[in-house]
């Protein structure tokens, strides 16, 4: 399949309620997080390109660089202001004296100084989405989502999102204040969001924005064996699924993608993409996926794969992947709600 065409993706609403956004986001964090060293012209050139090709979703979060992904699409943001939807998020930060270990802080007091602080980093009066990161289960989540109900009242945010919850917390959450979307890792190598957030995403009329839909580049074909392909300082390097004797494993399960891909001449990853978009029909809920990306042909390359339908015959073939994965989607289960479903 061509990706050099210049056709614009279709759009929906994100929730009943939320903003209406092109179909597929861009995920920012790898343009100054997590995988390596970024080109920042080239990253600032992928955001032009998602934005020609009607990608309207931006995703950030506070975390990401400390603060320096926001600062760095903030130029951006603010130049296309009235056309883009901004995403970012609070309740993740590192610990100063283990830079590797993670914070998960649900208070509203935290909550008003994170907004505060992204606010000024973005260079904006107004986050267009704000999700919770992560869930701190020693908070109840209605104080959450009613600390961020009054980010909504005082015209900081324009509608809320939630990360990593389940169906019940979703229920709960919403019973405080609409919820416009929930973002959680989805694709064909992890699915465990279907067994309660999807189906009460889709009764509550909630969206779902999918990070990580190709399985962070490893459904792409872009790497085997994280240890022995990826540079030292990627975080993919300790992530279970990408390393040993289940990086071995899973990189067999890709077969199937491929032979897909080459009946419709495309890539695995556009294969993996359609997969995740499909399920918007196949669900009967608003999916926007959000994959990342620091460059501008696969920018060309994801869009694309919005317009590629797999038949009732691919999704069977394709099914069985994510129950024969090895490995968890992270070293901690704690830090993902898969082990709260």
């Amino acid at each position: 399949m061509s990706t050099e065409k210049t056709e614009k993706i279709a759009h929906a609403a994100l929730g009943a309620d939320g903003p209406r956004v092109g179909v597929q986001g861009l995920g920012c964090m790898g343009m100054s997080h997590a995988y390596g060293p970024a080109d920042g012209d080239e990253s600032r050139a992928a955001l032009e390109r998602a934005l020609e090709l009607g990608v309207t979703l931006y995703d950030t979060a506070d975390l990401y660089g400390d603060g320096e992904n926001e600062k760095f699409i903030s130029p951006f943001i603010r130049a296309h202001r009235d056309e883009v939807v901004l995403a970012t998020k609070f309740a993740l930060s590192t610990d100063p004296a283990e830079p590797d270990k993670r914070i998960i802080d649900n208070s509203p007091e935290y909550i008003r100084s994170a907004v505060e602080a992204s606010l000024r980093r973005l260079g904006v009066e107004e986050i267009d989405l704000y999700y919770m990161h992560r869930r701190d289960v020693n908070v109840p989540i209605e104080e959450t989502v009613g600390a961020m109900a009054e980010l909504v009242k005082e015209g900081k945010v324009k509608h809320l999102g939630l990360s990593e919850v389940t169906g019940a917390e979703l229920r709960a959450a919403h019973a405080v204040h609409p919820i416009a979307a929930v973002q959680s890792e989805w694709s064909l190598f992890s699915r465990d969001v279907e067994r309660s957030a999807v189906p009460t995403a889709q009764e509550l009329g909630v969206g779902f924005v999918p990070y990580s839909p190709l399985g962070r580049g490893f459904l792409t074909g872009s790497f085997a064996d994280a240890d022995q392909d990826l540079p030292e300082g990627d975080w993919r390097r300790t992530q279970p699924r990408f390393t040993g004797d289940n990086a071995a494993v899973n990189a067999a399960l890709l077969e199937p993608v491929r032979a897909v891909a080459r009946d419709h001449e495309a890539t695995p990853g556009q294969i993996a993409l359609a997969w995740v978009q499909q399920q918007a029909r196949v669900r009967g809920l608003t999916v926007v996926p959000i994959p990342g990306t620091t460059k501008r042909k696969r920018v060309d390359e994801n869009t694309a794969a919005t317009r590629i339908v797999l038949s009732e015959d691919e999704l069977a073939r394709l099914e069985p992947i994510a129950g024969q994965v090895a490995g968890g989607r992270y070293a901690d289960a704690s830090f993902s709600s898969e082990g709260r479903e």
